[in-house]
């Protein structure tokens, strides 16, 4: 053959292969070892490149032999080192469709199923979040294109009200745009101001309380110190702090932000889920006030990566600021929707059939008693482990995040170097994954509630492996 042609019968079976593989990985993630390191994994898939090409099948066996060994148990019922959903088996099906069909998901006519499927996604996505039916949503990899996005229309929209069109005169000359923003806002959102042109010093960082989330005392002092009358203004929010799971009271800055015309843009990856949830909804009231919104599917929606949605109040501010145009693409009428109207990426794959399918799969009352069973779980899980002598979890455990600190007294590094210790001695026992972080000097191990399939007996597993590894290291360190 002179052209990379597989027959259809080999197709076929390379594909089997491929879903048999998948389906035995999935049959229990947690059957598998702890994931072996980078070095490790290196060293597997390294090697020449080779001369003369591989057939497809041996392909697929040298990476599932290679790849398997390094993964995560991120699928797993016992995965809380990171807000990281499950990627649903109903999303996954969808996804792997998706990869098949390949749909480059840029208009309407190219792709007309993949916008269709967005279009009606997005609509259920509002509905869900309870946020306005007008907004423009962008299907983009994640929270941080999401909030990328969204400050991109941000920042176009409170020039445009300065007299300054920054699509077409760029940002030399702009008006400075100030912008407010919690100290302990996400990594990721700073990335994306980063991008935007907005540097580090310049922005007007607020004070945060014990759980992480802005003090509207100190926003109001900043608001009026440091931001002149008439200056175009962002003010970035949170719901859901990455280590409390605590939300911004958008219900008193919201309308500080809005008597100074400013912009307020919400990154929500996860915690603006808990709109989802009737009895969750209000440790986020008043976010639906905002201008923007960055979440996540990939994390409560339990959507493959990577999905995320950047929706924006103003649809015509968030076409302005993402609209891709060009002669040989197809024009759109007042009944159409181009998806790469509202993302950076004109080609792209089309995330809305598994957003699409999971919406569908799980209805309104499955997403909201998902989220209302991890915060019970995530309840359940803080209160075994802070009844254990030595450990401490320190935020209020509100939604689905606990963030534990191990060492009772002990403070500073003895403190950090024995909840250290306690993650490290967990990712060895390998009953779960727990991950660490820093928040405010000191050093915790964060657990996230978030998978579809955790249930209350995997809560007490996993409670029961931290307890043993903490005791270990406690009484190795002679801290008991």
């Amino acid at each position: 053959m002179h052209r990379d042609e597989t027959p259809q019968d080999d197709t076929e079976a390379l594909l089997l292969a491929a879903a048999r593989r998948a389906i035995a990985y999935r049959a229990d993630p947690t059957a598998h070892p702890p994931a072996t390191d980078y070095a490790a994994c290196l060293a597997a898939f390294d090697g020449p490149l080779p001369e003369a090409g591989v057939p497809g099948a041996d392909v697929l066996d040298a990476l599932v032999t290679r790849a398997e060994p390094g993964l995560r148990a991120s699928v797993g019922p016992r995965f809380f080192g990171w807000v990281i959903g499950n990627s649903h088996p109903v999303g996954v099906a969808a996804d792997w469709l998706t990869a098949a069909w390949g749909q480059n998901t840029a208009n309407h006519f190219a792709a007309p199923a993949a916008a269709a499927a967005e279009t009606v996604a997005a609509r259920w996505l509002l509905e869900v979040l309870g946020l306005p039916p007008e907004s423009g949503v962008g299907f983009v990899t994640g929270a941080t294109m999401a909030s990328f996005v969204a400050l991109a229309a941000a920042r176009g929209e409170v020039l445009r009200r300065a007299g300054w069109d920054v699509e077409a005169q760029g940002l030399f000359g702009a008006p400075p745009v100030r912008v407010l923003i919690g100290e302990e806002a996400h990594a990721s959102v700073f990335s994306a101001l980063h991008y935007l042109g907005f540097g580090k010093a310049s922005l007007i960082r607020v004070p945060a309380d014990a759980q992480g989330v802005m003090r509207p005392d100190a926003f109001e002092d900043l608001l009026a110190r440091a931001v002149p009358e008439g200056a175009p203004l962002i003010v970035v929010t949170q719901a859901g702090h990455i280590h409390s799971g605590a939300t911004d009271a958008h219900e008193r800055l919201v309308p500080l932000a809005r008597a100074r015309a400013g912009w307020v843009h919400v990154d929500g990856a996860f915690g603006l889920w808990a709109r989802a949830c009737p009895t969750r909804a209000h440790r986020a009231a008043g976010v639906e006030a905002a201008d923007s919104w960055a979440t996540d599917g990939h994390k409560w929606l339990q959507t493959p990566f990577d999905c995320g949605y950047a929706i924006v109040r103003d649809a015509d501010a968030h076409r302005r600021a993402m609209t891709i145009a060009a002669s040989y693409l197809p024009p759109v009428s007042e009944h159409e929707r181009d998806p790469s109207h509202y993302v950076p990426e004109l080609s792209r794959r089309a995330r809305g059939f598994s957003t699409w399918a999971l919406l569908r799969h799980f209805g309104r009352d499955g997403i909201a008693a998902m989220v209302e069973r991890h915060c019970a779980l995530a309840r359940a899980l803080a209160g075994r482990l802070a009844a254990e002598p030595g450990i401490a979890v320190l935020n209020e455990v509100v939604l689905n995040q606990v963030a534990v600190r191990f060492g009772g007294a002990a403070e500073g590094a003895e403190g950090d170097a024995l909840t250290r210790a306690t993650i490290a001695a967990v990712q060895e026992e390998g009953t779960c994954f727990a991950a660490g972080a820093a928040w405010r000097g000191r050093w915790i191990m964060r657990l996230s509630v978030i998978g579809a399939s955790t249930t209350e007996e995997d809560i007490h597993l996993s409670a029961d492996a931290i307890l043993r590894a903490w005791r270990r290291v406690a009484s190795a360190a002679g801290a008991l």
